[in-house]
């Protein structure tokens, strides 16, 4: 059986969107092939079970069979870390877990893609680490690092040392999220660095930078916020900018641009109007989203009036300055109902990832 693990260099390298191509990509080589997020950190509740929200992703994308508890045998929840130090989870249990899931989801196919957590190490502290995991899965490893020369190479080959150590094989690098006006000048330059220390280079994808923009139901889901409108148009609206309504309405009109989310008590509606007609007036859908903080909802028949624009309007309890923060801090996992995002995975591992190369080391 073929196999392949992908880990990175660090969080939020684009791993997950690498693997969602790179399955794609694989599954027209290899169908019925496999998929498994041994270790996961953040998980969604699904039928009653604990499963990574990568995992969930791949599952729902690509109408996948298997169960999604094999899929996502080890889910991390909070106070997890402090249990296995005193002693009451023991990373034997949970090793045997991951190889019995691997057993029961390997059975007849032709590959498996494993996805890791984060950098090499993550999980170290409970026994676990990407590296360990791997070797345990008797499988090849890609990493994936960010976009840059000097940087992306030194985190490379620290991460390929904690695979060294346990004897695992990094077979080569993807960069990711390079820069569009820097690509043409770096990657040749990339190339020929890794080439020096005999690491093969898979890919380099540039940044597309609508995959880091969250959309309105990854804020609604991630914020546990309470959606408002009557329908789910604008459910997927993706958004490029926040702005906090404290300003004056005029002074609005300059500062909201389009895929705009405007973060904003209920009761300060001269402004939400303002906005929603500059928005409405440009026709570029300026306006993404409403929050409407601190449990305050604009008067009855403003509130009417602004649902028949179909702008998505969601409610939260924080003030608006607690809510940025909390999205500021955010890490917006891609959604299966995201498809323009899916899609454009696709496209990208597709244009700029060698797939013959990979399929020559699985």
């Amino acid at each position: 059986m073929k196999q392949l693990f992908v880990a990175a260099t660090r969080q939020n390298d684009g791993k997950t969107l690498v693997s969602l191509g790179l399955f794609h990509a694989l599954l027209q080589r290899y169908p019925d092939m496999g998929y498994m997020k041994p270790v996961g950190q953040q998980y969604r509740i699904l039928d009653g079970e604990k499963i990574d929200k990568d995992a969930a992703l791949i599952y729902h994308s690509y109408g996948l069979k298997d169960k999604l508890s094999l899929m996502s045998p080890i889910a991390v929840p909070s106070g997890f870390t402090r249990q296995f130090i005193n002693g009451d989870i023991n990373s034997d249990a949970l090793l045997s877990k991951i190889l019995y899931a691997k057993e029961q989801l390997s059975s007849g196919k032709p590959c498996m893609l494993y996805e890791g957590t984060g950098h090499a190490g993550v999980g170290s502290v409970f026994g676990l680490s990407n590296a360990t995991v791997a070797k345990a899965l008797n499988t090849s490893v890609i990493l994936v690092t960010l976009g840059g020369i000097g940087r992306t190479i030194d985190e490379f080959m620290l991460n390929k040392a904690c695979f060294d150590q346990q004897g695992v094989k990094v077979s080569g690098v993807i960069v990711n999220k390079v820069l569009p006006e820097k690509y043409t000048a770096i990657e040749p330059v990339i190339r020929q660095g890794f080439d020096r220390l005999g690491i093969p280079v898979f890919g380099v994808i540039p940044m597309k930078s609508m995959l880091s923009w969250p959309s309105v139901m990854a804020l609604h889901k991630d914020l546990n916020a309470t959606w408002l409108s009557d329908s789910e148009a604008g459910l997927l609206n993706c958004v490029e900018h926040f702005v906090i309504g404290d300003m004056q309405p005029h002074d609005a009109l300059h500062v909201i641009k389009p895929n705009t989310v405007l973060i904003v008590p209920g009761n300060r509606e001269g402004l939400i109007l303002a906005a929603l007609f500059d928005s409405l007036y440009d026709h570029q859908h300026r306006l993404s989203g409403i929050i409407f903080t601190n449990s305050v909802f604009p008067e009855q028949k403003v509130l009417d009036l602004i649902k028949r624009t179909n702008i998505p309007l969601l409610q939260v309890d924080e003030d608006s300055f607690s809510v940025a923060t909390r999205i500021n801090k955010m890490i917006f996992k891609v959604y299966d109902k995201e498809s323009h995002k899916i899609k454009a995975a696709q496209d990208l591992v597709e244009q700029y990832v060698d797939l013959e190369a990979i399929c020559k080391i699985l």
